[in-house]
């Protein structure tokens, strides 16, 4: 499930490949967990410099 907004692409490509379970909770439980950090990746995105550092290689 490809997600849009505000900005040219998709903000997020959520899938369910394989699962067991039921696709639409699973979908459901991703975007869950993703949901919080999205407009991080956005702001990384738009302007590396103004985005939150997470302490990974490449983070000043």
């Amino acid at each position: 499930m490809k997600l849009v907004r505000d900005v040219s692409w998709p903000v997020a490509d959520l899938r369910c490949d394989w699962t067991e379970a039921c696709p639409i909770e699973q979908l459901a439980t991703l975007w869950e967990i993703y949901k919080p950090q999205l407009d991080a990746y956005v702001t990384r995105a738009l302007s590396p410099s103004d985005a939150p550092s997470y302490g990974v290689p490449g983070d000043e």
